[in-house]
């Protein structure tokens, strides 16, 4: 399938999915679409001899596409980008605490005790499963996704300074997370033993190259945009930005995400972006909205039918309904710890713990890092298991987001 014929077939399809849910199913955004691809997924699982021809076709275009490429190397950058731009830096200034606690203590905190659980029960079920798999498990599973958090927090009616934490977190975790995931990766692959010194350097590239790649690219994108009237210009500008910091990203080895992010706060929350003129920061704003909320329906169009091409995933159901359960203990621990820990400093509730556990969504960017696991005999359990975590995630915890809120907010 050529590049222009798979485009198409996808957009169509995402605008299709995204038809059938607003005129029939009638769920929020980003859930109802991925709830009917999976319904069209297994539909066509179901029926795959009936019609073969609808079966082969969905299978190619997923089959097709490089889901851990597309996402981390094209998509992620522009979503992001897109919802910092729009995110208030004030407000993540006043909870920078509990927002740099969660996204380094909280998502180490939560890969260890996750990595732990997981082993304990591998081992009473008679799973080979080593122990340096379940933490490169809890690695890419630990860290909320800001996709798919920011898509739900959209709809919900979470107090605004719980909303600013989580959303902050999830922008923000990405180093933490990738630092794990990698580190933990070569010593699972027998590469090299754990090394502190190692560790910090990657980390240190990783996150502090991100942010200064993103600040830099902001700065100049910032003075041009600042000498043009033209709306068409300042957006064509700010399309090369992103474009620019994906492709720097990989050559230089540094975090893209982090660099989309701090370009995304520059321009959108700064002195910078302010300089711009009124009129452009107002088509801009729009029309990164506008990017926002497609490529939220088009990801999660392709999340959900990469259950086509994922059918050993009924063979690990019992440890992926396992896997959530793990997963919602080790946040609630890493949370409550801290919490209870710096209670003067974080005004951390034992009801704002609860929301924070729930709302902690984990979403694309797990299924990506699963699938960019190097084969192994248990990469498909990792694989089954992250995607059902992240069908719970999204669906389960994203529907009864508001419930839990009520519940908890008094």
């Amino acid at each position: 399938m050529d590049t222009f014929t798979l485009i198409t077939a996808l957009i169509t399809i995402s605008a299709l999915i995204s038809y059938i849910n607003l005129r029939f199913i009638k769920l929020p955004g980003a859930i109802g679409v991925m709830f009917v691809s999976i319904l069209l997924s297994v539909f066509i699982l179901v029926t795959g001899k009936a019609f073969p021809t609808a079966f082969n076709f969905i299978r190619e275009l997923t089959s097709s596409i490089d889901f851990t490429k597309t996402l981390l190397d094209i998509m992620l950058a522009f979503l992001l980008f897109a919802s910092a731009f729009h995110f208030e830096y004030k407000k993540l200034r006043e909870q920078r605490k509990p927002v740099l606690i969660l996204s380094t203590i909280g998502v180490v905190g939560s890969t260890v005790i996750f990595g732990f659980l997981l082993d304990f029960t591998t081992t009473m079920l008679g799973i080979d499963l080593p122990l340096v798999y379940c933490f490169l498990f809890g690695a890419l599973i630990s860290p909320t996704d800001p996709v798919a958090v920011l898509s739900v927090l959209k709809k919900s009616r979470i107090p605004s300074s719980l909303e600013t934490i989580i959303s902050g977190e999830s922008l923000l975790n990405d180093g933490v997370g990738l630092i794990l995931f990698v580190t933990i990766g070569e010593v699972a692959a027998q590469e090299a033993t754990f090394s502190f010194g190692h560790a910090t350097e990657l980390f240190a590239k990783e996150v502090f190259g991100g942010l200064a790649l993103g600040a830099g690219v902001a700065f100049i994108t910032g003075y041009l945009t600042k000498k043009i009237h033209e709306f068409q210009t300042a957006i064509l500008v700010s399309i090369s930005m992103v474009m620019a910091i994906s492709v720097l990203g990989s050559m230089l080895h540094v975090s893209i995400p982090l660099a989309a992010v701090a370009a995304g706060l520059i321009l959108g929350s700064s002195s910078i972006g302010a300089k711009t003129n009124a009129g452009l920061q107002k088509y801009l704003h729009q029309f990164w909205e506008l990017i926002d909320e497609l490529l939220n329906i088009i990801l999660f169009v392709m999340i959900g039918l990469q259950i086509v091409v994922l059918p050993f995933i009924g063979h690990y159901w019992f440890i992926g309904m396992l896997s959530i359960l793990f997963v919602l203990i080790a946040r609630g621990v890493s949370i409550l710890v801290p919490a209870l820990a710096l209670r003067r400093s974080l005004n951390m509730s034992v009801n704002n713990t609860a929301i924070l556990v729930w709302a902690g969504l984990r979403g694309g960017i797990s299924v990506a890092l699963a699938l960019s696991l190097p084969d192994s005999p248990y990469k498909e359990l990792i694989l089954s298991a992250s995607y059902i975590i992240v069908i719970f995630s999204v669906i389960v915890q994203g529907l009864t987001l508001n419930k839990v809120v009520n519940k908890f907010v008094k």
